[in-house]
């Protein structure tokens, strides 16, 4: 992957999928031609809510051969690297306000044979994550405050993605940028335009209101625009 990174990669995060059916909704959202799946970790210390680990990362590896994009928002994510590696994880990706040892970590996921990734929250200074980005793959913005699915895009995150993306072409032009956070069809644009490469969508793909291939197909023709 060179600088000029022109496909934009897609994934559902599977926090607003219905989880009782989580199979059928996966096969879905691959057959309508998404790049990755996205789980988000939450451990209800570092965000007030609480979802799963390693234990479903391995049934949703069982269910696609997409690489599988784990979000640790948890304390301490080094403890659980190993777990997550083990899971199927493809990418690791964990939070600069979360690790104090933060290069050793990355570092750690590298070496167990995943993609590292850094995450940063709404307030949190991109300079933050500077000393890490010659050694990431992805950098990931958070364009709502962590937690929760289904919350609106913080309209400030269209500049920290400008700047995150200039910082990435000066330090590590094959980092993607990705953005997380009440993406939908009429402001993912906008995000692309800003420079994300890497796009997470929950609940504008898993949604009562279409059928996930046709969200998908909005989500792409809106980037295409």
């Amino acid at each position: 992957m060179g600088d000029l990174m022109s496909e934009v990669l897609l994934g559902p995060s599977i926090l607003t999928a219905n989880l009782l059916r989580l199979g059928e909704s996966i096969e879905m959202a691959v057959s309508a031609g998404v790049d990755f799946i996205h789980l988000d970790v939450m451990d209800g210390h570092f965000v007030p809510n609480i979802t799963f680990g390693p234990l479903v990362v391995e049934s949703v590896r069982s269910a696609t051969n997409l690489p599988l994009d784990v979000h640790l928002m948890i304390d301490q994510p080094e403890r659980y690297i190993q777990a997550f590696v083990d899971a199927g994880a493809d990418m690791v990706t964990i939070h600069v306000e979360a690790c104090p040892h933060l290069h050793a970590a990355l570092t750690a996921i590298r070496e167990r044979g995943a993609s590292p990734g850094v995450a940063l929250n709404p307030a949190t200074p991109l300079e933050s994550i500077v000393e890490v980005l010659p050694i990431v793959d992805q950098a990931l913005i958070m364009s709502v405050n962590p937690g929760f699915g289904g919350q609106s895009f913080i309209p400030t995150s269209l500049r920290r993605i400008e700047r995150l993306r200039e910082l990435t072409r000066q330090l590590n032009p094959s980092c993607r940028v990705e953005v997380d956070g009440g993406i939908k069809a009429s402001n993912i644009g906008q995000v692309v335009t800003a420079g994300a490469g890497m796009i997470v969508a929950g609940s504008a793909i898993f949604t009562d209101q279409l059928p996930v291939a046709e969200a998908v197909q909005q989500l792409r023709a809106a980037i295409a625009r």
